[in-house]
């Protein structure tokens, strides 16, 4: 699972468009002509209104960063005050770009609701203290577990808030929760949480903030339900134009090309085949103790061919070979064992870039190790066996009946010896 960040304002839009509910937000960038806003949506001028933020970081209260019941001539100009502006959050430092403009709601109540799931369950959690009250208080949160491919039962839900929610408000919550268990599991999100969320007037849930994550490997089904969605960068953090290069190789094939550049003067680099296998390697990498050390994340998988994998080990030799380090440092070639991914072609394509990268290897000090399996995985380790003699580059070269991180610590004890 890939699990993606999503704007509070795209979250509440495909919540509003799944569920039916009359949710109203519009979001303000910085080629966003506010006269045209108002005009598309002319609730603006005639509500009071909330602006915030709308950059996947929380604490914008306490930031200065909300405004509240305000009218449009208000709005416009706090959007235009701080559009571009620098600001510094805890660890991250970045500009504001993206704003989102909703309706003000007054309100005494304010409710915590989440779901998220775990093994065996979508964990449903419910609290009558939230806003910034949640945590002091998460001695109150109430538990509901859905199990993984069943519905949520709304009586359960209803019975599990007794006690915690005004009986007139019970039936309709519990109602609520029910149907956003449904869009969780049936558009693959892995987070949905409202905090706080209250009801208006006419008894309506309103969630006043909202975070959302999706798992985005789920696209290829849920790509029409979810709609417009963007998956934003963190705050703060700009893509390498290596990331975006991939990015845009992984959206002209029908396999996975992803890299996430992590530490682009760390001594460990990794090139690894599938996704699950590119989470277990750098878990180990890190449970050793060297995170920090970890330059990559990313993945190739499903079956790419010899070109698109050279495009990939080319690019991450290119950034591996850019600051030379006097201890040395390790590529990990490493997967799980292929269902149908040819092996040996894959590999065709990383001993084309390895070889075009020889001298800038040997620079660098690069020791390489390998562990595969799969499809024609004996054709594959053979051309990487005799490439280290060709190339004058240590390489060591593991197969299917060694464990898939057993290359781990032995790259980690080149770099400490």
């Amino acid at each position: 699972m890939a699990r993606r960040k999503v704007r509070e304002h795209d979250g509440k839009k495909l919540l509003a468009r799944q569920m039916g509910l009359p949710i109203m937000c519009c979001q303000a960038k910085p080629e966003t002509d506010l006269d045209s806003l108002a005009k598309e949506n002319p609730w603006l001028l005639q509500k009071k209104l909330v602006v915030k933020p709308d950059m996947l970081f929380g604490k914008r209260g306490k930031g200065n960063l909300v405004l509240l019941d305000a009218d449009w001539s208000h709005a416009k100009e706090f959007i235009k005050k701080n559009m571009n502006h620098e600001v510094e959050m805890p660890g991250v430092k970045g500009a504001l770009t993206h704003f989102i403009i909703e309706p003000f709601v007054a309100h005494k109540e304010e409710y915590y609701f989440s779901i998220m799931p775990e093994r065996d369950s979508d964990v449903l959690l419910f609290s009558p203290a939230g806003g910034m009250d949640v945590e002091a208080n998460w001695d109150k949160v109430v538990k509901v577990a859905v199990p993984v491919g069943e519905a949520a039962d709304r009586k359960a839900i209803e019975k599990a808030l007794d006690g915690k929610i005004p009986v007139e408000r019970k039936a309709r919550a519990a109602e609520f929760f029910a149907k956003c268990h449904g869009v969780f599991a049936g558009l693959d999100l892995s987070l949905l949480e409202m905090n706080p969320f209250t009801f208006d007037g006419e008894g309506n849930p309103v969630p006043l903030d909202l975070r959302m994550e999706i798992d985005d490997c789920a696209g290829f089904k849920d790509d029409a339900k979810w709609g417009p969605i963007e998956f934003p960068e963190p705050f703060g953090r700009k893509p390498y134009p290596e990331e975006k290069f991939v990015k845009e190789l992984d959206a002209k094939t029908g396999a996975s090309l992803k890299l996430t550049i992590l530490n682009p003067e760390g001594r460990i680099w990794t090139m690894v085949a599938g996704g699950g296998a590119s989470v277990i390697y750098a878990d180990t990498v890190v449970d050793l103790g060297y995170m920090k050390e970890l330059a990559n994340y990313g993945e190739y998988s499903g079956d790419p061919n010899e070109e698109e994998t050279y495009q990939y080990a080319k690019t991450v030799l290119d950034l591996a070979t850019r600051h030379n380090d006097p201890k040395g440092k390790v590529l990990i070639i490493g997967g799980g064992i292929a269902n149908f991914t040819d092996v040996a072609n894959t590999f065709k394509g990383i001993v084309r870039a390895l070889r075009e990268h020889k001298e800038k290897l040997k620079k660098a000090n690069i020791s390489i190790f390998v562990r595969r399996g799969g499809p024609n995985y004996q054709t594959g380790l053979k051309l990487m066996r005799e490439l280290g003699s060709e190339l004058g580059v240590p390489i060591e070269v593991y197969g299917p009946e060694t464990s898939m991180t057993y290359v781990v610590p032995l790259a980690i004890k080149k770099l400490s010896g």
